[in-house]
């Protein structure tokens, strides 16, 4: 029996609630271990409310998707293709779904995604300090490409890692 894909995508009239569940994954992600909580809300207000994933992906072509197991949306993801790569951009859990094979499964399904749009690899961003997500990705075979640091206002920077996974068979 196939296993349901774990991908199911999000349409705009979805954002609200996506507003919801970023907040949730982010905040147990991020508070007080890696970012502040003003830190976090100042990030979510930017990135993640419904209006700006809106924007997203009416201005940058950005897609959406809940990330569902056993009937319940245990996190989501973005993916922005970029001509021959396509851009990982977020990926989250709750809490209470990680530690469980989930992200190695949506990232299965994110490479899935990739082959069938004819990408030659995958690349993302991760917070340096976020070992967790690190250890996470290169386990599944995404290599460290670059580094990276970016204003994003308020005297807040994103400091992270850039890693890239090659689809097999593609010619990178």
């Amino acid at each position: 029996m196939e296993e349901k894909r774990m991908m199911q995508y999000a349409p705009p009239q979805t954002f609200a609630e996506l507003e919801a569940l970023a907040r949730e994954c982010w905040h147990s992600a991020y508070d007080d271990t890696l970012l502040t909580r003003e830190n976090v809300d100042y990030m979510l207000n930017l990135f993640q409310t419904a209006s700006a994933m809106e924007k997203q992906v009416r201005e940058d072509g950005y897609i959406y998707f809940f990330l569902v197991d056993a009937g319940e949306k245990v996190g989501y993801c973005a993916l922005q293709p970029q001509g021959e790569r396509l851009f990982l951009s977020k990926l989250y859990l709750k809490a209470s779904a990680r530690g469980k094979g989930l992200g190695q499964r949506a990232l299965g399904e994110v490479i899935s995604a990739a082959e069938r749009t004819g990408a030659k690899s995958v690349w993302l961003t991760v917070n340096k300090g976020n070992a967790r997500a690190v250890r996470a990705y290169e386990k599944f075979g995404f290599v460290r490409s670059g580094e990276g640091v970016s204003d994003i206002g308020q005297g807040y920077v994103m400091d992270d890692y850039y890693y890239e996974y090659f689809i097999a068979g593609q010619n990178a």
